[in-house]
């Protein structure tokens, strides 16, 4: 007999980092998952990954208490930034794109470089081949004023 699916939620959790405390603990506890089984699947699944990466998660709870997940490669911005090299500014002490994404440019990329991010993002994307992903990743880099040499 099939599990009876109870909901689907997504949460965007650093690698290697899932603990029980907000915003984790109180999604998951709402939604009667289990907290600490949770992080600790999590946490195994996710540290081959660099630690504190955001990784996107779909989680997938059923009325029996159990639960699937589903994680995804880090957001195509992550690595942009990452590859460029930006350092950390502002309140939450992030790097940040351009305030005028076409009009400034904050750093700069290979596009070696983005064939790399393609390739690492390739399975979440919606792409046929390399050079398809490529463009999608080259979208994300302009959209942040990033430039792609």
């Amino acid at each position: 007999m099939a599990k009876k699916l109870a909901g689907k939620m997504k949460l965007q959790i650093p690698a290697g980092k899932a603990n029980p405390s907000p915003p984790v603990g109180p999604a998951l506890g709402q939604r009667g998952i289990n907290i600490m089984e949770f992080c600790k699947a999590f946490n195994a699944k996710t540290q081959e990954m660099e630690p504190g990466a955001p990784c996107p998660t779909l989680i997938t709870y059923y009325q029996d208490k159990s639960f699937t997940m589903d994680i995804k490669t880090p957001p195509a911005s992550y690595y942009l930034k990452k590859a460029a090299g930006m350092k950390p500014v502002g309140k939450r002490n992030r790097p940040r794109g351009a305030e005028k994404p076409g009009r400034e440019t904050v750093a700069t990329v290979t596009r070696k470089q983005v064939r790399e991010i393609a390739e690492a993002k390739m399975r979440d994307l919606s792409a046929h081949s390399v050079d398809d992903a490529m463009k999608i990743i080259l979208g994300s880099a302009k959209s942040m004023g990033i430039e792609v040499k």
